[in-house]
């Protein structure tokens, strides 16, 4: 079958569902769509190193055997049929391995599909390889010993995000046609915003991330969650619903439905923006185009309100989440270590509130400190659900900045990023993350500006985080479809 002007519009920097819809028409071939993916990542992938896992020969029998069936196979009409896309490296897919980034897990061959991979190759999608994530899914870059440094498309001197970092380059260098990455700390979003894509961070809950662990993380995570990256927001919605799903512990009793968006139009939206917060100050080359977007809002008819705000102190909500996310993440340190954590929280000074000390604290809490933490937590998720009776979204910051110059020197919280001249720890950021990662809920994140000439991020995407209440995520989606319909949608970087 050959290539014709309708498939190769499809290619390399088309949505998914165009993809798809080219091969149904049969203008383009399963193996024709994953031959030109494989080929961009052979051209483009050693300025990039996103795809870092190729399972290519696999996904060439596969794509090989959906070219097979006879045109009129129910398969056929299955939604992903033969598009070709990646998975996060942290995904377990069967005899392949998932290492996070550590050397010592090179040979943890997984035995099993994921959730996730096994709903999106039931829904035809062809898998062909796992891209790049930093050391435990750790940081907003995507390096580590095991795979090397992820550039950022737009700039290979910059970073992609992390930890999903690896698969937003793979989108916005027209690798992949789709990508699932995780969130707990903006890991969906914020590579999202760097690499100029789509992103959703799901609320918790709705999609299984049974096969998105290392050997003995058994146990689901606080406040993490996994979910679609995609160049649509039309995609995100797709494979948000291909993968919604109960773990196969709880599927005997329970599915998932997430409510449909009501509103059909932007005028129908109630908007409160948040452009900046005195505890995580915004670079203005990220405000002036959030300042923008509401004054586009409010000339569509949107209700837009800058001053919005849910009932509880922000810079609180912040430290209940670093202390809870670090708690979490802190579950697996050793007993040794543990003591000297708890030795060194004796000699902090009791107003020291900065990152170490409060990871520190976190680590070492007792559960009683934790229970009360947590009681706050559903306290302020309250006050979220109340603002939500007025406000159908709540959109602010996905970061502090546009995507930064690699830094992998000293600790996270050591090194400093460029906002409005000064220097911010880019721990600091976390800021934005846990206005909705604390309280379990959605988070989309949609392409809205390139930084303007000016700055030292001139040129670089930026994108808007838009925030819902729980369970409202074809609501938030739905926002950003209509952002990409009517403001702006994807644009690919200028050498990609």
């Amino acid at each position: 079958m050959s290539t014709s002007d309708s498939g190769s519009s499809a290619l390399p920097h088309g949505s998914a569902r165009d993809v798809a819809a080219a091969i149904r028409a049969g203008h383009l071939g399963c193996v024709e769509a994953l031959e030109a993916s494989i080929g961009r990542v052979r051209q483009h992938d050693d300025r990039i190193n996103a795809v870092v896992v190729r399972d290519f020969d696999r996904a060439l029998e596969a794509a090989r055997q959906l070219d097979r069936l006879p045109a009129d196979h129910p398969d056929r009409a299955l939604p992903l049929f033969g598009v070709p896309m990646t998975v996060k490296e942290s995904f377990d897919i069967e005899g392949l391995p998932t290492t996070w980034g550590f050397p010592e897990m090179r040979g943890n061959i997984a035995a099993a599909d994921s959730h996730v991979v096994r709903r999106l190759r039931g829904a035809g999608a062809v898998v062909f390889g796992k891209t790049n994530v930093p050391v435990s899914l750790a940081d907003w870059q995507s390096f580590n010993p095991v795979y090397g440094t992820t550039c950022n498309p737009w700039d290979p001197t910059r970073v992609p995000g992390g930890s999903s970092g690896g698969g937003a380059a793979a989108l916005a260098a027209g690798f992949s046609a789709l990508e699932y990455g995780s969130d707990i700390g903006a890991s969906i979003r914020n590579p999202a915003h760097y690499c100029g894509v789509f992103g959703h961070k799901p609320t918790y809950g709705v999609v299984s991330s049974d096969g998105h662990g290392l050997p003995g993380q058994i146990v689901p995570k606080d406040i993490a969650v996994v979910g679609p990256l995609a160049r649509s927001a039309g995609d995100l919605a797709l494979a948000l619903e291909l993968t919604a799903a109960p773990t196969a512990r709880d599927a005997a009793a329970w599915s998932v439905r997430l409510p449909p968006a009501i509103q059909g139009r932007l005028s129908q939206f109630r908007v409160a923006i948040v452009t900046s917060d005195p505890t995580a100050e915004v670079d203005e080359s990220v405000q002036a185009p959030l300042r923008e977007l509401g004054d586009f809002l409010a000339k569509q008819g949107a209700r837009v309100d800058f001053d919005a705000r849910p009932d509880f102190d922000f810079d609180e909500a912040h430290r209940l989440y670093v202390l809870m996310l670090r708690a979490e993440t802190g579950w697996s340190i050793d007993d040794a270590t543990f003591e000297r954590q708890l030795a060194r929280v004796g000699e902090l000074a009791a107003d020291d509130r900065g990152y170490e000390a409060t990871m520190l604290r976190a680590q070492t809490l007792r559960h009683r400190e934790w229970a009360w933490l947590n009681r706050r937590r559903y306290e302020m998720l309250a006050a979220w659900d109340a603002f939500f009776r007025d406000w159908d979204v709540l959109l602010c910051p996905t970061a502090a900045t546009p995507a930064f110059p690699h830094l992998q020197e000293g600790e996270r919280w050591e090194r400093m990023i460029d906002v409005n001249g000064r220097g911010q720890p880019t721990t600091t950021q976390l800021f934005w993350a846990g206005l909705s990662c604390a309280f379990f809920l959605p988070g989309t994140v949609a392409p809205i500006a390139l930084a303007a000439p000016g700055s030292s991020y001139a040129g670089l995407p930026v994108g808007v985080q838009i925030v819902g209440p729980r369970f409202a995520d074809l609501t938030t989606i739905r926002f950003a479809e209509l952002l990409e319909r009517e403001y702006r949608g994807f644009v690919a970087p200028p050498d990609a």
